[in-house]
């Protein structure tokens, strides 16, 4: 669980990378949309790890990710100068793929595939319970 400061850091995390990622450095993923789905801080607020959604990549998002890891370091000094005055310590960033949407894709996928029987009908006519 979370501590508020811990959840306070990680909104502020989200919300400048992805004002970075969408206005900042678009150039570097070859028009690619990258949106920042959850960030979790580390305890000590040392390490963020990002998970992203990603649309529209030409090379595929295992890439994308590639690319991300190597300009880590550009996206967090573009990440420090818009949060240098409101915090201590730069986290270092850590990339990870959200692929919860393929996963409920694919749960959802798997509930339509199955093949359940209807329940049997009951006889209307029994009298076991009056009324």
């Amino acid at each position: 669980m979370e501590s508020k400061r811990q959840q306070k850091f990680s909104r502020l995390i989200q919300k400048e990378l992805a004002e970075v990622f969408q206005r900042e450095v678009p150039h570097l993923f070859g028009g690619a949309y990258i949106s920042v789905s959850v960030v979790r801080m580390s305890p000590d607020l040392g390490l963020a790890r990002v998970y992203l959604s990603v649309m529209n990549a030409k090379d595929g998002n295992e890439m994308l990710l590639q690319e991300l890891r190597v300009n880590t370091k550009t996206i967090r000094h573009l990440l420090a100068q818009r949060i240098k005055k409101q915090v201590r310590v730069i986290p270092e960033l850590v990339f990870f793929l959200d692929d919860t949407a393929e996963y409920s894709a694919k749960i959802d996928q798997l509930f339509a595939n199955l093949d359940i029987p209807p329940a049997p009908e009951e006889d209307e006519d029994d009298d076991t319970y009056t009324r």
